[in-house]
């Protein structure tokens, strides 16, 4: 029987379940995943899921700011307090790199807008997308021409990313020279980080 110390706050483990659901939604899409699913995950009881978010919709809606909220707190945190080292861009890029080496987050966020059309999920995509701009505007400075340069490269890295392109790489010349396009002279070290 454990402690009372030993259990953890109610916090925790919603946290301990977002994560969970970054994971599974990631891997199975807003169809494919059911709360159960989630819970078995988490390592908890599906009752559990349901007391504490409701219903799967409502579950994915958190999980989506869940990994919005944590795409923004990386981007911030990339922000350069020294613009000798790099340009913001580059270390933006490199942030979400590192950040979606985690294939439920960049997953998850693609399912995310994917699902603008629907009622109650794709309020949260849009307001989330705008977020992304309203950070890079005001808060990296960027200037038009590079948000929309920003948002349309990462976009395109993240269909690479998601769709696996670049283990065609390897036999498909077409995948690779997209691929060498794309990423330059870093399209090893990408590859590299998208099969951790």
């Amino acid at each position: 029987m454990s402690t009372r110390s030993d259990r953890i706050s109610a916090d925790e483990r919603r946290e301990q379940i977002l994560d969970a659901a970054v994971a599974v939604f990631g891997e199975f899409g807003y169809a494919g995943t059911s709360t159960d699913r989630v819970a078995r995950a988490a390592g908890i009881s599906q009752p559990y899921v349901v007391r504490l978010f409701g219903t799967k919709e409502q579950l994915f809606i958190e999980t989506l700011r869940h990994t919005l909220e944590r795409l923004l707190a990386t981007f911030r945190a990339a922000l350069p307090v020294d613009a000798e080292e790099a340009s913001v861009e580059q270390r933006l890029g490199e942030a979400y790199l590192r950040l979606v080496e985690d294939r439920g987050v960049l997953l998850t966020l693609l399912h995310g807008f994917m699902l603008g059309s629907d009622p109650g999920i794709g309020p949260v995509a849009r307001d989330g997308f705008l977020q992304v701009f309203r950070m890079l505007r005001d808060e990296a400075g960027l200037a038009p021409e590079q948000i929309h340069r920003f948002l349309a490269d990462g976009m395109l890295i993240n269909t690479l990313l998601a769709t696996g392109i670049g283990v065609d790489a390897a036999t498909d010349r077409d995948a690779a020279d997209l691929m060498e396009c794309t990423f330059g002279e870093r399209v090893g070290e990408v590859l590299a980080r998208a099969s951790a």
